[in-house]
């Protein structure tokens, strides 16, 4: 699970002293069983908000919108679709390619990482 925002602590603590505070004053309670009762909303509300609010989105910079499939256009009544063919090989553009990918480091030689 990844970790709290600001935001989202800030939100979450906020709606809990607000509504804790509300609630004491509208309900009128004294007993024990009562203020028990409003913390445990105010806490569970808290958490709600925390975990709605300023949440991070998970979609990519260029991705489409929710609920938009990818679509390709049909073609025109009275136009013939072209389908493409087989596309030609370069054999020595794909062995310059190949000729310029890294071999693979042993983990030894890499640097740590830290988070």
């Amino acid at each position: 699970m990844p970790r709290p925002t600001a935001a989202q602590l800030f939100y979450g603590s906020a709606t809990v002293v607000v509504s804790t505070i509300a609630m004491l004053l509208l309900s009128e309670t004294s007993t024990g069983r009562g203020i028990a009762v409003i913390a445990t909303v105010a806490l569970a509300l808290g958490l709600l908000v925390a975990l709605t609010a300023a949440s991070p989105r998970r979609r990519g910079r260029h991705a489409a919108p929710a609920g938009a499939a990818a679509r390709t256009p049909a073609a025109p009544p009275g136009v013939a679709e072209i389908t493409p063919g087989p596309v030609p090989v370069d054999t020595a553009a794909a062995d310059a390619a190949a000729a310029r990918v890294p071999e693979p480091r042993a983990a030894a030689v890499e640097q740590p990482v830290h988070h």
